[in-house]
This record gives C-alpha cells, sequence and structure tokens, in this order.
C-alpha cells in the first residue's frame, strides 16, 4: 500500500502568501498563481525547484480558516506532508484501519490542483497529513 504514496509537497502556514512568497523566491523557488481555495477558506501557492520538494504556501483568508490554529500556537511553520496516490479510496481506508489514522475531511476538489480530490488525516505521533488523488 504505501508503495503508492508518493510524496508530493509540504504544506507550510503562514500569515500572508507575499512575505514567505519572497523569501522562497530569493532561494530560487518559481512560484504558482495565487489561488483563493473556498472549500479549505485557505489562499495558496505552490513553489517549485529543481531537484527539491515543492512547497505549499496556505494563508488564512479569514478568522474560520483551519490554518489560524498552527499560525496562533506556532506562527510560521510546516502544516502538513502530501502524498498522491492512484486510489484515494482504498489509501484513506488502508491509512484508517492499518495505520490507524483519524480522516478529518473528506475528499474534496481541491482547486489548487487542477480539482483533484484531497483528504486530511491526522495520527499523533506522525501529525497531518493530505492526500491528494494523482492526475488521471
Amino acid at each position: 500500500m504505501f508503495a503508492d504514496l508518493k510524496f508530493h509537497h509540504i504544506g507550510i502556514a503562514c500569515f500572508t502568501i507575499d512575505e514567505s512568497k519572497a523569501f522562497y523566491e530569493q532561494m530560487g523557488y518559481k512560484p504558482s498563481d495565487v489561488t483563493d481555495d473556498p472549500i479549505q477558506d485557505i489562499r495558496i501557492c505552490f513553489l517549485e525547484k529543481d531537484d527539491v520538494p515543492m512547497i505549499e504556501l496556505l494563508a488564512p483568508i479569514d478568522e474560520k480558516s483551519p490554518v489560524n490554529r498552527i499560525l496562533e500556537t506556532q506562527g510560521v511553520a510546516p502544516y502538513h506532508v502530501c502524498y498522491e496516490t492512484h486510489n484515494l479510496e482504498n489509501a484513506l481506508k488502508v491509512l484508517r484501519k492499518e495505520q490507524k489514522f483519524v480522516q478529518v475531511s473528506k475528499p474534496a476538489p481541491a482547486c489548487a490542483i487542477d480539482n483533484r480530490r484531497v483528504a486530511f488525516l491526522f495520527r499523533k505521533g506522525v501529525g497531518l497529513i493530505e492526500v491528494v488523488e494523482a492526475a488521471a
């Protein structure tokens, strides 16, 4: 099962996209357009650089945004690690039943990733992970 999970990106919670993005651009990363995701209540920007992991910056749209919790307690910090899978339903089932993750969101389209479905899961000792279905 875990052979099917491929690293996709690391998500970093930030107060504003522009401030954090400027740092990564100085490091040689190329940013995507900034996208507002009303389903997840976050503002998103992906940053890519050859031969290094992709980064996703996540900033709150308003006070209801889930990233506010980490920003209040830790400030700008890693938020989640995302893995890609070819079978989202099976991956979620294995992570819940065999790996004892708690699913914290149902699969939903992610507008910043071509409307591919994503779901979030949590396990103490591991933290928050995101699983995204692979492109067709």
